[in-house]
């Protein structure tokens, strides 16, 4: 995880599943690098297809880390709902970031 990031405790999150979003978003960032040097350095156009291969697989990894934070919202908001109404809220809430953003 990036030290310069201090994690804040929250309702939103827990401290572990904000770690693990951290960590996989430093991953992701490492691929983006990589695929910045593929660019630079490609002189064939097959180099053009290694450069595809890793920029597909950086939008999955990315995608990913965006289900995993779905995930981890529906959890958190789960566990913290102190009735059913506001289990509802919190589950209306994420139907339309999905609606939104997937």
């Amino acid at each position: 995880m990036p030290d310069q990031l201090k994690i804040v405790e929250g309702s939103a999150l827990t401290a572990q599943q904000k770690k693990d979003l951290l960590n996989r978003l430093a991953r992701i960032e490492g691929q983006l690098r990589g695929v910045q040097k593929l660019i630079a350095m490609a002189a064939d156009p097959s180099d053009c297809d290694a450069v595809a291969q890793q920029m597909a697989a950086a939008r999955k990894a990315l995608d990913r880390s965006f289900v995993q934070l779905l995930m981890a919202t529906v959890v958190t908001g789960s566990e913290q709902a102190g009735d059913l109404d506001e289990a509802r809220s919190t589950a209306a809430r994420l139907a339309a970031l999905l609606d939104k953003f997937a």
